[in-house]
């Protein structure tokens, strides 16, 4: 089950307001927009966050809130989604885009909503990786817009998933993260020696 943060309302305004918009729908990345018919609405309304992962060896990795994403439905499915950006004027709309990531979001949300327990549905980018995963917190109640991943959290990366990870396979933060930080972490130096 999920219980998602609502989302800030100027960034569902501004959404909105650029759906009105015939120059931000009928921008060349978005043919699906443009060739959509009937009402488009915006949904499941996201915080995205971002996995920072460079620091002290042995620290947890951090998260820091980049934008709010919306799926924008046309009738029965999402054909594209629109992202949102804090602003010194506050949130404000910053692109619509299609492909993979709207109906891997899509799929992902509804396997979510058959587990047992309740979680708050995030979306964790990883973009060293090209990675972007649906992140289950799994206190339901606290801010969507802060946090690290916890010990009882989930993650489900979406497709495409990087080689060796499965995607839309959930993964107990424990198992994953450290996944993660090996891949990012960076290469020893030339001549520098081997760690003991």
């Amino acid at each position: 089950m999920l219980r998602p943060s609502p989302a800030p309302a100027p960034a569902l305004r501004s959404v909105l307001a650029a759906l009105g918009s015939p120059t931000a729908v009928r921008e060349p990345r978005t043919p699906a927009l443009r060739a959509a018919q009937g009402p488009l609405s915006p949904e499941h309304a996201l915080p995205v966050h971002v996995l920072d992962v460079a620091g002290a060896p042995g620290l947890a990795p951090r998260t820091r809130l980049v934008g709010w994403r919306f799926l924008i439905r046309s009738g029965d499915r999402a054909i594209a989604a629109a992202d949102t950006m804090l602003t010194p004027d506050g949130w404000a709309f910053s692109h619509f885009f299609e492909g993979p990531y709207v109906s891997a979001t899509e799929q992902a949300l509804l396997q979510a909503e058959a587990l047992p327990v309740t979680y708050q549905p995030r979306l964790l980018s990883v973009p060293e990786l090209y990675m972007l995963t649906l992140w289950l917190h799994s206190g339901p109640e606290t801010d969507g817009t802060a946090g690290t991943p916890a010990a009882a959290d989930l993650m489900v990366p979406l497709a495409p998933a990087p080689p060796g990870i499965a995607a839309h396979r959930p993964y107990q933060v424990a198992d994953l993260l450290p996944v993660l930080t090996t891949r990012l972490a960076p290469p020893p130096l030339l001549g520098s020696p081997a760690p003991a």
